[in-house]
């Protein structure tokens, strides 16, 4: 049995409606090896700043686990079932008061590595990690599925993930629950998709008791109006997150976590706009800068900039190219 952490205790205040932003929950996902293969820590720079042609290992990637475990800025940090043991093995969940999750399927939605041709087609169903291997490093993963308007294929989806939580009760395995957008354009005659992936997460989950539905969500961030619906639904019983999706700029990053809070959502859950910016614990820190202290993310960028200068840290973008929005789905609420 898991002792319960800083996560579980946000959790109970926020079912409760005693939620005050200090309890927004902040996730450090880095489970991207499921995904990208060889090339998840990203490419390998010189001395001089320009590419090796080399991609970096994954140890580059672990050991930034472990640096933002003992950060204590996160409250989960989420990786792959051979990067949970490893990190168990070494002690660095120890004494520590961040949740340890693990990735429990790999649809094909997710297959990127290079070269891979996967992206255009429906989810094929997959599940590498075994749950009885899981348990020993934790009782909390992930699930991910994807809602294409198909009905076949997401019958087959559906199916799998009852499997999956019929496994997960019984093996003692809590889950969130993901829920991609397509990454191709998917019709919904009469209705946008946001408004359709809704009703589609709310629908699979009205049939599922509460000893098997899942501690929270994980889904795309699809604009002011699609959120706050999505968290109004049934605010005690579906807790909202979100994703980070690809990096971007610093302002991109913080006005997402600041619109997806104002909107309804009580985690995010970001992989690559932490582990690639430039200086992942500062970013963090700057998530709940703007979530605890009501920072703009316009101040809150210029404050990252003005530290990494003090820490000789170069930063990938101006400040000016820095502060700008450019994701659509934010400039709905800016």
């Amino acid at each position: 049995m898991f002792a319960a952490k800083r996560m579980d205790h946000k959790l109970a205040r926020i079912r409760s409606g005693q939620y005050s932003p200090k309890d927004f929950i902040i996730a450090d996902a880095k489970d991207g090896d499921m995904a990208l293969g060889t090339g998840t820590a990203g490419p390998d720079f010189g001395a001089d700043g320009k590419p090796t042609g080399r991609m970096r290992p994954l140890q580059v990637y672990r050991d930034g686990m472990e640096r933002m475990v003992a950060s204590g800025l996160i409250d989960i940090m989420l990786t792959s079932l051979s990067s949970a043991e490893v990190l168990t093995k070494k002690g660095v969940y120890d004494g520590s008061d961040v949740t340890p999750a693990v990735r429990l399927n790999d649809g094909s939605d997710i297959w990127h590595w290079r070269g891979a041709n996967y992206k255009h087609l429906p989810t094929v169903p997959f599940r590498t990690a075994r749950l009885d291997r899981v348990k020993p490093v934790s009782d909390l993963g992930l699930y991910a599925l994807t809602f294409f308007n198909d009905l076949d294929q997401d019958r087959r989806s559906l199916d799998a993930y009852a499997e999956f939580r019929d496994e997960a009760t019984a093996a003692g395995v809590r889950h969130f629950l993901e829920v991609f957008n397509p990454q191709f354009e998917v019709k919904t005659a009469g209705s946008d998709f946001a408004t359709y992936n809704n009703d589609a997460i709310a629908r699979c989950l009205a049939g599922v008791s509460s000893l098997d539905r899942p501690e929270f969500l994980k889904v795309v961030y699809n604009g002011p109006r699609a959120t706050e619906e999505l968290a109004s639904y049934d605010p005690g019983h579906l807790i909202v997150g979100i994703l980070g999706g690809a990096s971007s700029t610093t302002r991109d990053t913080l006005e997402m976590v600041k619109q997806a809070e104002k909107y309804g959502a009580r985690v995010a859950l970001f992989g690559r706009k932490i582990f690639f910016a430039e200086d992942c614990e500062e970013i963090v820190r700057h998530m709940r800068l703007v979530i605890e202290e009501d920072v703009s993310s316009e101040e809150a960028t210029k404050r990252y900039h003005d530290i990494l200068g003090k820490k000789g840290i170069r930063s990938k973008k101006s400040l000016e190219e820095d502060l700008e929005i450019t994701d659509p789905s934010l400039k709905m609420g800016a």
